[in-house]
């Protein structure tokens, strides 16, 4: 079941006539018809004119020069953009490009993205726990029983004895629960839906709470926030993590048999300071969030943040490392001021209570520096989610919130003008080649998303949706990095549910981590040392590359979100 992404390549390579090639990049799930459409094309010897062609009877609609090319020191190559954005009538395309071949096909429509944002945020059902998944007749065979019905206090947590299931989302390739990476994820996804709701009321995600009344993004975001909740201590403290001591075998959920364990510091009070963190601003949006919809709920959620910044004024530094004989993911901070910035604007903005303005006004000018141009937000580092949640409630200080705007304007403004000359029009700076690179992209779209938010500028909506592109097909490999979207999609994520499965196709919506300049795992040593943007392998074994998480995919579905129509 498993090949190397070397394989595909060699079959590209030889393509010819009909077959698409990887040396024309688009983006495979298609382009809205208002916005700049531009694929790239790299071949050994330069081409001169490409031609878009109907997919259904391979007639022309529009002929074109391609530009000089432009070499990228990322990648390695030589790229070439053909521009066809004068073409916006709604249908299904391809290039053509006489010397180098025909692409992969793409959607030009209004709807381009709904069935990428689809399956993205229908991604999260597919991570559920505690509870039989089945996918449905859309995706048969994609299900699996009930899991992790058994959970236990770990010697560190503090306490013992057996722990009631409580839901959550599988984290990403195992099957471990981790509060500090829920945080951003859950955050980022709340965010959208306050930033697009309009776009989102109605989608329907075919998931068991359908039809309820809530709209489902919101339903599938409570399955979460339910087991957030169920890590808080009686004293207002939330534990780190819910996980084995060890990481299971590549086996269905239901088929893990380790102890489903809480657990904590090792020593008192056993909860950490950044998952509180974290919970407090997760936890405060939701109680602004579901007012409308389950009041009852909302108020629980807010009195839960309410009782865990009590803790944390208390308990502001307490740190986590993983205790002796647990193995399993730390997300371990060495400094937890930024998660407790960001839960002290969330609580201004849901409670307008001077209090929480006040604690920020204090803190906040240490942060500022961490909107940046070139380090967008991730689970180890919120400050910038607290900086731009002030500078969007309403009440809050004029200049605090002033100069975030200006220092998140002057950011966007600077990754606007990067992507414009990048050869692939994207965001990465060759540093960003990371573990979770694509996750790095994604984010660069939520940062230009919500400086668009504080003052909207066309500029930053399109290189939201460069980065979108590059995500989805715009890039050296010609591959889609969302499974079961586009014409080539990766097919062998290291995660779990898509390896033990019968299924020839990987679980569908979810983001692999994509190229890592740093060989991070023993599948990647066989890989030559190449430019960091081509440091991939489309293997299972490839967890530096190929892994999926769910603070990858909570921006992907923000950066959705945000460029839908």
């Amino acid at each position: 079941m498993i090949r190397s992404l070397l394989l595909v390549l060699v079959v590209g390579s030889c393509a010819s006539g009909a077959q698409p090639t990887i040396d024309i990049k688009v983006d495979q799930a298609g382009y809205l018809p208002a916005a700049p459409k531009i694929a790239a094309v790299v071949s050994k010897a330069p081409v001169l004119a490409f031609s878009v062609r109907r997919a259904d009877n391979n007639a022309q609609v529009y002929s074109g020069t391609l530009s000089p090319a432009a070499a990228d020191a990322d990648s390695g190559d030589s790229v070439q953009a053909a521009d066809f954005s004068k073409l916006d009538k709604p249908g299904r395309y391809y290039l053509d490009v006489p010397g180098a071949g025909r692409s992969w096909e793409f959607t030009i429509g209004p709807d381009a993205y709904d069935r990428a944002f689809y399956l993205a945020m229908r991604s999260y059902y597919g991570q559920r726990c505690n509870i039989a998944v089945d996918l449905g007749p859309e995706f048969p065979g994609f299900r699996h029983d009930a899991c992790h019905l058994e959970g236990a206090y770990h010697a560190s947590s503090g306490k013992s004895g057996p722990k009631k299931p409580s839901g959550g989302w599988h984290d990403a390739g195992d099957y471990g629960r981790y509060v500090v990476n829920s945080g951003i994820s859950t955050g980022t996804l709340l965010w959208a839906w306050e930033l697009y709701s309009d776009r989102l009321r109605n989608l329907k995600l075919k998931i068991p709470e359908s039809g309820n009344g809530t709209p489902d993004i919101l339903n599938e975001i409570r399955w979460n926030l339910q087991w957030m909740l169920s890590m808080q201590d009686t004293d207002g403290g939330v534990w780190h993590k819910q996980t084995s001591e060890r990481f299971c075998a590549f086996v269905m959920p239901e088929k893990d048999a380790l102890v489903s364990y809480v657990i904590g510091t090792g020593g008192a009070p056993y909860k950490s300071a950044c998952a509180t963190g974290d919970f407090v601003a997760v936890i405060a949006i939701a109680g602004r969030v579901y007012r409308p919809f389950d009041a009852k709920f909302a108020a629980r959620c807010l009195q839960a943040a309410l009782d865990a910044w009590a803790w944390l004024e208390m308990n502001p530094e307490v740190l986590f490392r993983n205790p002796a004989g647990v193995g399993t993911g730390e997300y371990g901070d060495r400094d937890c001021a930024d998660e407790r910035l960001w839960a002290a604007a969330e609580l201004f903005r849901t409670t307008s209570d001077d209090v929480y303005s006040r604690y920020f006004l204090a803190n906040y000018e240490a942060f500022r520096p961490t909107v940046r141009a070139d380090d967008p937000p991730n689970w180890g580092d919120v400050a910038a989610m607290g900086l731009w949640t002030y500078a969007l409630a309403r009440g809050a200080d004029a200049d605090a919130t002033g100069a975030i705007r200006q220092d998140s304007l002057k950011a966007a403004d600077q990754i606007v003008e990067r992507s414009a000359r990048h050869p692939y029009r994207i965001s990465l700076t060759a540093k960003d080649y990371v573990w979770g690179s694509n996750a790095v992209a994604a984010n660069y779209g939520v940062q230009l998303l919500v400086a668009n938010a504080m003052k909207a500028d066309p500029r930053y909506v399109q290189a939201a949706l460069d980065n979108l592109h590059y995500l989805l097909g715009r890039n050296t490999f010609s591959l889609s990095w969302v499974t079961q979207v586009g014409a080539n999609p990766f097919r062998h994520p290291h995660h779990r549910p898509s390896g033990a499965d019968n299924n020839p196709e990987p679980w569908p919506g979810l983001l692999a981590g994509g190229p890592n300049g740093h060989k991070q795992d023993p599948a990647m040593e066989k890989l030559p040392d190449l430019p960091p943007a081509r440091m991939y392998l489309d293997e299972q074994d490839s967890y530096a590359t190929n892994e999926v998480a769910i603070n990858w995919n909570a921006p992907l579905v923000f950066l959705l979100a945000g460029v839908m129509r």
